[in-house]
């Protein structure tokens, strides 16, 4: 099974157990698949603490929708900064599936009734990775698994900022609705902050809201998007409009945080991938040691690499 086109990909940062845990997500859903799996050559390999021809990255799907796997590092861990929003159409899917990913897990919010909806729950993995579950109808939000954006600590208040400059910066961009805490939710703390929103940016919807209580889930590059870019000025563009206000110290290899710590990665994905899929080891090495020194890719520097020169 093929793993359809997305411009905004998910990538999912793990400390060795990459395939592991897509294998394991696979199972879960329907509609899943696992893709290519890259290994890391040695310059790759030297800067992750890895051996040469470890598993690097894992392409996989979830009910359709691609991600990415990558085996980092301990460096980064996952938090409930950013969840993904599962919406479930029968009492025994989501029983089935909370069950699953809530053994060898943490509870943040148990599954039961609540005021919003019949039935919901809030998890942490195994693998740390953070899942709210639904009963619903996906029809409501337009695809099964949805990326959600948790504003904590002192990045709460700033959901309905950050919806309005992500719609602003990428094309195919709609905001569905913004509903905010008001004085009927009895919470002076959050008044006026958004209780939870619904957008989309490049067709991929996301979710947002910010914290209702004193918490502290900080955005880190545990979890990044990935931004597929055909050129030069697609790669220029994205990469000036998200470093704006962000933070320099985390721009490296196409990554960056946005102004709200939010990371993302501006990547030339057919390009390097075709660069990085050529059987001359030694162009592929040198590709790897070229873009390991840059912050913004270079197709230029990328290409003379490629060719030796």
């Amino acid at each position: 099974m093929s793993i359809k086109y997305q411009k905004i990909t998910p990538n999912l940062w793990f400390d060795g157990v990459g395939e592991d845990a897509a294998r394991f997500y696979t199972n879960l859903f329907p509609d899943s698949t696992i893709g290519k799996i890259y290994r890391f050559g040695k310059e790759g390999a030297e800067i992750h603490g890895n051996p040469d021809g470890a598993v690097m990255n894992v392409e996989f799907s979830l009910a359709g929708q691609p991600f990415l796997a990558l085996n980092g590092g301990p460096l980064f861990k996952f938090n409930p900064s950013i969840s993904f929003f599962v919406i479930c159409e029968t009492e025994k899917e989501i029983n089935n599936l909370w069950n699953a990913l809530v053994e060898g897990g943490e509870i943040m919010m148990p599954l039961d009734q609540y005021d919003w909806s019949e039935r919901y729950g809030w998890l942490n993995d195994k693998f740390g990775l953070s899942w709210q579950l639904m009963l619903g109808n996906i029809k409501q939000v337009g695809q099964k698994i949805t990326p959600l954006l948790f504003f904590t600590g002192d990045r709460r208040g700033k959901a309905e900022e950050a919806i309005h400059f992500y719609t602003s910066v990428f094309g195919d961009s709609m905001i569905d609705g913004i509903l905010k805490y008001d004085a009927e939710d009895q919470n002076k703390f959050a008044a006026g902050t958004v209780k939870h929103a619904q957008f989309s940016i490049e067709n991929l919807k996301f979710m947002a809201m910010d914290s209702g209580m004193e918490n502290n889930y900080p955005f880190n590059e545990a979890i990044s998007f990935i931004i597929d870019c055909q050129d030069q000025k697609e790669i220029d563009y994205y990469w000036s409009k998200l470093t704006e206000g962000g933070d320099p110290e985390a721009q490296q290899c196409g990554w960056l945080k946005d102004r709200f710590g939010v990371s993302w990665q501006v990547v030339p994905i057919k390009i390097l991938t075709d660069m990085l899929s050529d059987p001359d080891k030694e162009k592929t090495e040198r590709v790897t040691k070229e873009f390991l020194k840059m912050k913004k890719f270079d197709l230029q520097n990328l290409q003379n690499a490629y060719k030796g020169k």
